[in-house]
């Protein structure tokens, strides 16, 4: 189980990145990345009864914030959308830039939440969903239904691939 794995190193790291520890915190970080897929920066802050299900390619960002008996799934991304620059041009690390995601929410396969917005408590976000502005608590955002441009006309199969013999 990938994601119970991630979880397991996260909690290890996040404890070390609190202690002042960053540079231990962030190796294992990256061990956890290599063996599961799963990217979890170690100064997230993570609710309990957290859980990923399938979770290749999720992304969790340094300034996140995850409530309680949150569940994600394969591939989403709670990223930032830039970093703040100084007037001198430096990136500012460290200013609050990731999604804050409320108590009780679900969030499917290939969603993409970006920046400091909040996901409201008990929410359920759709897959493939790319989100950059906040949610009310108990919504539930879907990407717009597919439209189709064209049909193709024909009256077999055999007329659109012609017929084959073995």
């Amino acid at each position: 189980y990938p994601g119970m794995t991630a979880i397991i190193y996260y909690r290890l790291a996040h404890a070390l990145q609190r202690l002042g520890m960053p540079l231990i915190a962030r190796l294992i970080s990256d061990i956890a990345h290599s063996s599961t897929g799963i990217d979890i920066h170690p100064a997230a802050e993570i609710g309990s009864h957290f859980f990923i299900d399938h979770g290749t390619g999720v992304v969790i960002g340094e300034t996140a914030l995850i409530g309680q008996r949150v569940r994600l799934y394969q591939a989403v991304t709670l990223g930032a959308k830039k970093f703040e620059e100084g007037d001198d041009g430096v990136l500012i690390k460290g200013e609050p830039r990731h999604p804050i995601v409320e108590d009780d929410v679900v969030i499917y396969a290939g969603a993409t939440i970006l920046g400091r917005i909040t996901i409201g408590k008990g929410s359920i976000i759709g897959g493939n969903v790319w989100l950059t502005q906040s949610v009310p608590a108990r919504s539930h955002v879907v990407q717009a239904q597919m439209r189709t441009s064209a049909t193709i006309q024909a009256k077999s199969i055999d007329e659109r691939v012609g017929q084959w013999s073995i």
